[in-house]
């Protein structure tokens, strides 16, 4: 019996056609690890999913890549769903993967934490990048769908507690493919006119698909980028997303969003009241006071009858004078004391003093004192100086002896 003969690539077509037939196949989920995940120019992603003993090439047509939430990587377990087929040219049998679901959370999920860890480690929620809220803004621009219930209730509520504040609507979409650069575009836009000096975006509550739109990179950069400060007002309290991590304020509700963007009046108006009060008041103290001090002025000698106080001050003056005066007397009479003193303990110390009992003075020629017959030669002229009276003489003989 001759044996049927194929070439490669019928062979390869027929194996193809096997498992193309075969319905397990051709709708299937598998679990693994991704490996050697690739992205090529054309959009394409090949990977290969493995286990502990066996792996699967497999590939993600950019169609189907485009729809991903989150951003796989290798090592991240994840459950693909396709069609298993032979790619005839290679020969050798693939996953043709339309979608992937990582293991343990939702796509959803997994997209939020990895846009959540890449845009906080840029410090796009940083404290020190958080702009201050107008005290009393004139002009907010709220930026939502004009037909949801919240921003009914935004307006109602900005209305009601501060009438004085404009209101704009930028309508745009909240929920779909087409929302997030609707939201960036309306925040740019609110920018480069000036249309307002506080933005309010958000929406009601709703699941996480539904409030996918902020939790897109592109309106978080433009919430980041805004010179406006952005009150981030998404779903219920419990609901968090990536836009109230980067708006300067987060709001639990847009009705909370709302109360914080502007002040009460009827509060206002209380302070204001309460101010005039206390103001009035401290007024009053004032006065009484002022009117106090006055009265005990008033009663003062000095104002009833000026001349007393003039009278005072002649007495004082004359008082001052005489204190001066024997000040004076007394410090005189202290210095001619001392001088006396000084004049006797130098007349005493004075040499001319010892000349009046009997003794006398010999000068040399220069006027100094002779104090020793060493300092005198034989033919010296020398002056003697006596109580009353000189006498100039000549040395005829030195005798240095006693």
């Amino acid at each position: 019996m001759e044996r049927q003969s194929l070439t490669v690539t019928e062979l390869n077509n027929r194996i193809k056609g096997l498992l193309d037939m075969d319905p397990v196949l051709a709708d299937i989920c598998v679990r693994g690890e991704l490996s050697n995940y690739k992205i090529y120019p054309s959009g394409h992603h090949y990977f290969t999913l493995k286990d502990s003993e066996s792996s699967l090439r497999c590939v993600m047509f950019k169609s189907s890549a485009s729809k991903l939430r989150f951003r796989p990587e290798s090592g991240m377990g994840v459950t693909a769903f396709g069609r298993v087929s032979v790619y005839p040219r290679d020969g050798a049998y693939q996953l043709y993967c339309t979608a992937l679901q990582p293991e343990g959370m939702g796509d959803l999920q997994v997209a939020f934490e990895q846009l959540k860890a890449k845009l906080s480690a840029e410090g796009l929620f940083d404290r020190s990048h958080k702009k201050q809220l107008p005290a009393f803004p004139e002009r907010i621009a709220i930026i939502t769908s004009s037909a949801g219930a919240a921003v009914h209730d935004m307006i109602r509520i900005l209305s009601h507690r501060w009438p004085m504040s404009k209101v704009l609507l930028l309508p745009v979409r909240v929920q779909g493919a087409e929302a997030p650069p609707e939201i960036a575009g309306a925040i740019r836009y609110a920018n480069e006119f000036h249309v307002a000096d506080l933005i309010i975006t958000g929406r009601g509550g709703g699941s996480i698909e539904d409030l996918w739109a902020f939790n897109d990179e592109r309106v978080a950069r433009a919430i980041f980028a805004s010179e406006i400060p952005v009150i981030s007002a998404v779903g219920h309290e419990p609901d968090v997303t990536i836009s109230d991590y980067v708006a300067d304020m987060r709001a639990s509700t847009p009705s909370n969003a709302a109360e914080i963007a502007v002040p009460d009046q009827n509060e206002m108006r209380e302070t204001l009241d309460s101010l005039s009060i206390r103001s009035r008041q401290a007024m009053q103290k004032t006065l009484r006071e002022l009117s106090q001090r006055l009265s005990v002025y008033a009663q003062k000698r000095v104002l009833t009858d000026p001349s007393v106080y003039i009278d005072n001050r002649r007495l004082e003056l004359d008082h001052m004078r005489e204190r001066l005066a024997a000040a004076a007397e007394r410090k005189t009479a202290a210095g001619r004391q001392s001088f006396v003193r000084l004049a006797a303990a130098l007349d005493a110390m004075s040499p001319l003093r010892v000349l009046t009992r009997g003794y006398s003075l010999a000068e040399d020629e220069r006027g100094g004192i002779i104090k020793s017959a060493s300092q005198l030669r034989p033919g010296d002229r020398v002056r003697l100086r006596f109580a009353e009276g000189g006498a100039d003489c000549t040395v005829d003989s030195v005798n240095k002896g006693d």
